[in-house]
């Protein structure tokens, strides 16, 4: 029978969401999940490591791919009129040189309706679109101006609490790059640079993309047939080197690891026949779900996601679905630290 949305539910206790991050980057646990063999089934067990551990799995001359997006400053915290409390959240700029965004009250972003950020700044309401989004533009202020003088860091809606200068520095990769994300691609929050300089030495190869993760990264399915969940679009970015690298990397029969699912929702999107991808900037709104054939992915490292979510789906689809749903039980039975801010997984 088809897998339903209930099928990637299970039960996690609220102590187990990290709210901070760790107190060393590059020291978070590892959960190592073995996929079996291919003709066998056999598996070996779930074994507990940290991530440095990821030395001695990734062997000399396979392909480590990651995505170097950086988190915009995107959140704001404005007043109405009324002096009332809103809140806007800038997704993406739309090419009239507004900027789509979604804010809450929904009062408050009606069109016409004005939020204030600052002395003589305002974000104003053009239009509203569908799916609670809006279309803003700044007044008094530009929208790069705005993001370095008064926007936030948007951590993710579980982290209850306001961020901090540590979070500045920790809900960053050490190795991001351009702004375009409302979220950190959360696998590549556990490397260091001592990290990927010790696997550079070891031989393996490092390539790096770019895919500008959107809200929906957050978005529960709502549905009972995850099939027919409207994915939210994401842009991604794949230079020609690492184009140039996959292409290498098949012809001498090496394996890619992925980075996180941004990773493998952007080469999976760009993905030829014969296991190489399409340079190039484009659009994705790529569901992955078990059943799902990987023409690219040999590999993946990942954090531990929320119940019922495409990010769930896509590591049971890499995984098998009731192996990955296992090594979630034993993760909670062994006190993993769950979401942005927790421990890791490495699917092989």
């Amino acid at each position: 029978m088809p897998l339903r949305t209930a099928d990637f539910d299970y039960p996690l206790p609220p102590a187990l969401i990290a709210q901070h991050p760790s107190a060393d980057r590059g020291a978070s646990r590892l959960l190592v999940v073995d996929r079996g063999d291919s003709l066998s089934g056999a598996a070996a067990p779930l074994a507990d490591q940290t991530f440095p551990h990821l030395l001695d799995l990734i062997p000399a001359a396979d392909l480590l791919v990651l995505n170097t997006t950086r988190v915009r400053h995107a959140r704001f915290l404005g007043t109405r009129p009324s002096g009332a409390p809103a809140e806007v959240l800038l997704l993406y700029p739309a090419p009239n040189g507004h900027w789509i965004a979604f804010g809450k009250p929904g009062s408050a972003l009606r069109a016409g309706k004005r939020v204030q950020i600052g002395p003589g700044a305002f974000i104003e309401t053009v239009a509203v679109l569908e799916d609670v989004y809006r279309e803003v533009r700044f007044i008094g202020i530009t929208a790069e101006a705005a993001m370095r003088e008064s926007g936030l860091l948007p951590l993710p809606p579980y982290i209850d609490r306001a961020p901090t200068a540590e979070d500045e520095r920790r809900y960053q990769t050490v190795y991001a790059e351009r702004e375009g994300s409302v979220a950190a691609p959360t696998a590549g929050l556990h490397f260091t640079p001592e990290l990927l300089a010790a696997l550079e030495r070891n031989g393996v190869e490092i390539a790096r993309i770019d895919l500008e993760v959107g809200p929906g990264t957050f978005k529960p399915v709502e549905v009972d047939d995850p099939s027919v969940h409207p994915m939210h679009p994401e842009w991604y970015d794949i230079p020609v080197a690492a184009a140039e690298a996959i292409t290498a990397l098949r012809a001498r029969g090496g394996r890619l690891w992925a980075v996180g699912t941004t990773v493998v929702r952007s080469l999976e999107s760009a993905a030829l026949p014969d296991g190489t991808v399409r340079a190039g900037r484009a659009e994705t709104r790529l569901l992955i779900t078990p059943g799902f054939h990987f023409q690219v992915v040999d590999r993946l490292i990942t954090n531990f996601h929320l119940p019922r979510s495409t990010l769930l789906m896509l590591v049971a689809a890499f995984g098998g679905h009731q192996r990955i749903m296992a090594a979630y039980r034993h993760a909670v039975a062994s006190e993993y630290r769950f979401y942005s801010y927790g421990d890791a997984m490495v699917v092989i």
